[in-house]
């Protein structure tokens, strides 16, 4: 019998009874922990209450009955207790421990009743209902409600949906008592061992390049790897964190490069954090550039050890001794001119001075006294992650302790799975991969975030537990339920009444870490004029729920090494949703730019050319009123606007229909000369008035 079984018994709530149980020295974890039956004997004898007799059971004479022996006729209840349910099979209070709580699904269905415990996220309530995400997707949106499949529903949005399908709702939002018993202990107390010395081992050195766009980084590791990855790149960048292993006189080295571009901020501090040797690249034509110095502070936060490659020495325009200069000032004399930094000078065009680089790599590391111990479970960090067509999700590893092997179970951040493939850097299968070696696995349940650790737990259930845990306290932190979203009608007033325009972007990208690159980037797009906003940003191709939502929020979709599903093109031609697609990053970054700055519209101004005095005026019958002017400063031109002025009094303001100079129509009037002149809709002159002239200027406005 399970605690909360027994409190209910008794009549008391399960801390109450949690309570006396510990009381009587009972080990017990929580409500759903096993009592076995002495413990539930001592309890009712301490409380006085009689032990329950369960109802006979039904007539199976083919089935012996499992229990040893039926209780007697004169101990039975009354009518009203057969109609108790009976109580559970005792299980063994270890087996219990180790197990999760039965709450570990969030969304139970029993006959006509649905039960939600917590969230209530889309795919877990679609499959209570029998159909799949897809259609109860499809079935939201005729609600005008907008969500994908792992987001979370309004309560009242999920009950109208569960009684539409002729179910019974009850939603019990999860409190302190109900929330998982594996926490982090199952490998935290493995994580409180020390490694014992005769364990460690020699690991390879985890080496970051990193510095300026165009400074050479992919090239020069290229260069190393005698492969051609810069070829590959979009627009000549790195777009993606690589990570490779090669070897220098059989020992191993593990290279991550990083992009150099500006919208890799994160991607970059991500790879100082990664690594335990950060080179940071300079070209000797170009000098220490702003991204060199935000890389050399990113190394510098992540204290790893700081070596200098100064490239492009080929170059005619090299200037290897401003470079240094350049050193000195930020604190990184060379090892040459008495300062502590390796400062390596070499050409990834020619090869020069590779091999000496590498020789001081390994020097580097031998003085780090790199070492970690194989013996142990995995734990690392994932280097990047995407989703791929045959594969589903995949995450490119770099193991910093212990070994993984196919079949582990495995958590990082809020989603697990047993390791199902583990391929090298090569592109071929491997059964292990020990410190410091990046594979790629396949078999978590979804996308890891980059630069989430791993962890190798000992039994699935913990490694489930684990992230379910991780995956419920994150759904906790985002905002509210999703609301019903507004129509373009609402969208436009809001806009009207903030007197503020917003570019509405869904964002969807191949890897996390570009995902998180460009974020950044448009996150830094800063305006009084107008905003941006992200509605929603994933991995994976552009499909029709992507264009749905932007039909309904009035967004525009944005792919980034991406594809589009079959439907999509179809739907967004209905819907009338732009979809842009980029390979290289700087090239999205630029046009959203452009689209904010098309959106704001010309800037309306003012320039004044010159002002006349009415000295006469004269009634032509035909016409009607001609005011006779001279132009006292500027000119005044056919096609400008007038501002007629009596004192501080604004009389008039509009348009010349007539201007001539004498008898003739003329198209301009300068200083000093007379002009007759007749306004749109206008002859109430007087002599003495002032008219103003002015044309307005449209000038593009700036964000």
């Amino acid at each position: 019998m399970r605690v909360h079984e027994l409190a209910k018994e008794l009549g008391l709530s399960s801390k109450e009874l949690l309570a006396r149980l510990r009381g009587m020295d009972v080990d017990v974890k929580n409500h759903m922990s096993a009592l076995d039956e002495t413990a539930v004997e001592r309890v009712r004898a301490q409380l006085g209450a009689p032990a329950p007799v369960a109802p006979a059971p039904a007539a199976e004479p083919k089935k012996p009955a499992p229990t040893p022996a039926a209780p007697p006729p004169e101990q039975k209840q009354p009518a009203k207790a057969k109609q108790a349910a009976p109580p559970a099979k005792p299980k063994p209070a270890a087996a219990a421990v180790a197990e999760p709580p039965a709450e570990k699904a969030t969304v139970a269905r029993t006959d006509k009743t649905i039960r939600v415990r917590g969230a209530v996220i889309v795919r877990e309530l679609a499959e209570q209902l029998g159909m799949r995400p897809n259609q109860l997707i499809s079935e939201l949106m005729t609600m005008n409600i907008f969500a994908s499949i792992n987001e979370r529903l309004d309560p009242k949005i999920a009950q109208k949906v569960v009684e539409k399908h002729g179910f019974v709702f009850e939603h019990e939002k999860r409190t302190a008592e109900h929330r998982p018993v594996i926490k982090k202990k199952a490998f935290e107390e493995e994580d409180e061992e020390p490694d014992r010395p005769e364990d460690l081992m020699p690991r390879a050195a985890v080496v970051t390049f990193l510095g300026h766009v165009d400074h050479g980084k992919t090239s020069l590791l290229d260069r190393i790897r005698k492969t051609a990855v810069v070829e590959d790149e979009s627009g000549g960048i790195t777009q993606h964190i690589g990570a490779y292993t090669i070897e220098v006189d059989g020992q191993p080295i593990t290279f991550l490069d990083t992009p150099g571009h500006a919208a890799f901020t994160a991607m970059r501090a991500r790879g100082a954090n990664l690594t335990d040797i950060a080179v940071i690249v300079i070209a000797a034509d170009d000098g220490v550039m702003p991204q060199t110095r935000e890389a050399l502070a990113h190394a510098r936060a992540a204290n790893v050890a700081i070596m200098v490659a100064v490239n492009k020495i080929d170059l005619p325009t090299a200037n290897v001794n401003r470079v240094i200069q350049q050193l000195v000032e930020l604190e990184l004399t060379p090892e040459d001119y008495g300062g502590q930094t390796i400062c390596c000078q070499v050409s990834a065009q020619t090869g020069d001075g590779i091999d000496h680089l590498l020789e001081m790599i390994l020097l580097q590391a031998e003085i780090l006294e790199l070492k970690a111990n194989p013996k142990r479970r995995a734990r690392g960090y994932v280097v990047e992650a995407q989703l791929e067509p045959g594969m589903g999700p995949t995450a490119h590893l770099l193991v910093k302790n212990g070994t993984l092997n196919v079949g582990d179970a495995v958590f990082c951040g809020a989603y697990w799975g047993r390791v199902r493939a583990l391929i090298n850097d090569h592109g071929n299968m491997v059964r292990s991969a020990g410190p410091s070696m990046p594979v790629k696995c396949l078999g978590l349940s979804g996308v890891p975030e980059a630069s989430e650790e791993f962890r190798v737990c000992a039994t699935d259930k913990i490694a489930r537990g684990v992230a379910d845990s991780r995956q419920q306290s994150r759904a906790g932190q985002q905002q509210g339920p999703l609301q019903k979203r507004m129509s373009l009608e609402d969208l436009y007033q809001e806009v009207k009444d903030a007197g503020k325009l917003e570019l509405r972007v869904i964002l969807k990208t191949d890897v996390r870490g570009s995902l998180e690159a460009i974020e950044h980037a448009l996150k830094e797009i800063q305006s009084d004029k107008i905003s941006l906003s992200i509605i929603m940003s994933d991995v994976g191709n552009i499909n029709v729920n992507d264009v749905m939502l932007a039909s309904a929020s009035n967004a525009v979709v944005l792919g980034f090494h991406v594809a589009k599903d079959g439907s999509v093109d179809a739907a967004a031609k209905r819907e009338g949703v732009d979809i842009r697609l980029h390979s290289v990053i700087y090239e999205l970054i630029d046009e959203i730019r452009e689209s904010m700055t098309g959106m704001l519209g010309p800037e309306l101004r003012e320039r004044v050319i010159g002002h006349v005095a009415i000295k006469q005026v004269f009634d032509i019958s035909k016409a009607g009123k001609v005011a006779g002017c001279l132009v006292s400063d500027g000119r005044v031109t056919a096609g400008c606007r007038a501002r007629l002025k009596r004192g501080d009094d604004v009389r008039y303001e509009g348009a010349i229909v007539s201007l001539k100079h004498f008898q003739n129509s003329v198209s301009e009037v300068r200083e000093g000369q007379e002009c007759g002149i007749r306004l749109d809709n206008f002859s109430d002159f007087s002599e003495g008035d002032i008219i103003e002239m002015y044309d307005v200027e449209k000038i593009a406005q700036k964000l």
